[in-house]
């Protein structure tokens, strides 16, 4: 009945409903609206129990996960939160537009869609270029995204939601200045030439 009440809306600002996922074969592995749509991102869910569980987890609280990295963040989520609110806010200032659907833009264009592997045997190791899964797409291009955030953000004046926010509204814009976007290129450069 309250749900209907009143629409759910990321830390009571941004509509879920009305993002898109544009890449048909992520929309799957992108959980943003529907019963996925959260007020705060942080639904103490147990993801890791089962294999493809980390799917149902809501996007904003993957991104979340993820900055709780270096050992001296473990465990960190509300300060993890707290990042993100502000990205999301900054986000908003910086491209007017939804900071949800920004993020959603920025998971697609910065995952990698061909990568390496290393085929071996008897001590002859040679690298094989393969396809990558949708899922660890979303998974690297959130990977991506939170380093290089981070290495913006070590022995620097600006905050880590504001380099987050670059980093998020760069990859949206498939901009080189992006961390996760010169590895997306440097990854599929590696692939095509191991063909």
């Amino acid at each position: 009945m309250a749900e209907s009440a009143t629409a759910i809306k990321i830390y009571g600002k941004w509509s879920l409903e009305d993002v898109e996922v544009s890449d048909i074969s992520l929309a799957d592995y992108i959980a943003v609206k529907g019963k996925y749509a959260t007020f705060v991102a942080h639904t103490a869910g147990r993801y890791q129990r089962k294999k493809f569980r980390k799917a149902q987890c809501p996007i904003v609280e993957r991104l979340v996960t993820f900055l709780m990295r270096n050992g001296r963040n473990n465990g960190k989520k509300l300060m993890a939160v707290r990042i993100v609110k502000h990205t999301l806010e900054l986000i908003h200032l910086l491209t007017d537009q939804n900071p949800v659907q920004v993020l959603v833009d920025a998971i697609i264009n910065s995952g990698p869609r061909e990568d390496s592997t290393r085929v071996g045997s008897a001590g002859v190791v040679r690298r094989q270029a393969v396809d990558v899964s949708p899922f660890r797409r979303v998974n690297q291009a959130l990977y991506l995204m939170s380093v290089g955030a981070r290495e913006a953000s070590f022995r620097n004046v600006k905050t880590m939601a504001e380099c987050l926010a670059d980093e998020i509204v760069n990859a949206s814009r498939a901009s080189s200045n992006s961390y996760a976007i010169k590895k997306k290129d440097e990854t599929e450069r590696v692939a095509k030439a191991n063909r």
